[in-house]
């Protein structure tokens, strides 16, 4: 007799749900919060901790469980412990005297690379793994994938892979390397080049805020000049990988320095001080009149030899 797959009163056994990772949230900030709500909704159940009890009672209702006191936070996690929290001081106070042998440490509070590197090795002497975070988002982007935030880990590539799921939560995960440096390296290279950017657009406001200018009729032009400019970053990238400075140059740097003086003067007459520029012009000359700048046929791409001490 010829059977059908399934018999007709047999009982079909779904396969089991994979249970999602509990985690354990300490600092509750604005990213902190963003992060917890991101979590929840997701349904990861939750702990949270955090200085100022009322945040931590007003994520009771959206299903937080709510700690005490760290040590009692950090025992709640299954493994993964993550930290959001103002500074590295604030991270050495909160989990002073915590539990973490075994647990996953996710350090996602701003710091500098030293930090982060000195953190993984404090982990480890505490037995636990670690992995440091680089948060390229605010807290409204936290959540809304196409908000384009993301984070850069690095540190325990154990830990991003087996957290890998629950970490892309909240926003896009970008790992970067098991030196626990790199994500607050990448974190302050970006941010670092996007002041820069601010300050020449701070700058080109600043020359047309005595005319009879529309600072609105400005913005899409300002715009879209930083977007054509902005794939000149590849061009550098290659230019120092093969120590080929002219490679690609269309605009030469002995040509840009006999142009910066019309930038100070125009700033001079428009009442706007050129403090914002003159520190990169001067720069640009030192690169040209030490002889390096291959008789002023390179780019700018020099300039970043004089900053590295």
């Amino acid at each position: 007799m010829t059977r059908t797959p399934v018999e007709k009163n047999s009982v079909v056994e779904k396969a089991p749900v994979a249970e999602k990772t509990p985690v354990t949230l300490l600092g509750l900030g604005a990213m902190g919060t963003a992060l917890a709500r991101t979590w929840l909704a997701a349904g990861h159940a939750l702990t949270v901790w955090n200085r100022t009890p009322a945040r931590a009672a007003a994520l009771a209702p959206e299903g937080a469980r709510i700690a005490k006191d760290v040590a009692e936070a950090v025992v709640a996690a299954s493994t993964l412990v993550v930290v959001c929290l103002l500074d590295d001081a604030s991270v050495d106070e909160a989990l002073d005297g915590a539990d973490l042998v075994g647990k996953d440490l996710v350090n996602l509070t701003t710091s500098t690379p030293a930090q982060a590197r000195a953190r993984a090795e404090w982990a480890r002497t505490r037995g636990a793994r670690y992995l440091d975070g680089g948060i390229m988002a605010v807290p409204p982007m936290i959540g809304v994938p196409e908000a384009g935030g993301y984070v850069f880990y690095s540190g325990s590539r154990d830990v991003f892979e087996q957290h890998r799921q629950t970490l892309g939560v909240p926003a896009r995960t970008t790992y970067v390397g098991e030196n626990a440096g790199f994500a607050a390296l990448h974190d302050v290279a970006l941010l670092s080049a996007m002041y820069a950017m601010f300050a020449g657009v701070a700058h080109a406001f600043a020359l047309i805020r005595k005319e009879d200018i529309d600072p609105a009729s400005l913005a899409p032009l300002l715009a879209d000049w930083l977007v054509a400019m902005a794939p000149t970053v590849h061009q550098t990238a290659e230019q120092l990988r093969s120590g080929d400075y002219t490679k690609g140059v269309v605009s030469g740097l002995a040509m840009q320095v006999a142009g910066t003086p019309t930038f100070v003067s125009t700033a001079e007459q428009q009442g706007v001080s050129p403090e914002l520029l003159s520190p990169y012009f001067a720069l640009m000359r030192r690169r040209l009149a030490d002889g390096s700048g291959e008789n002023g046929e390179e780019g700018l791409t020099g300039v970043i030899d004089l900053l590295v001490r």
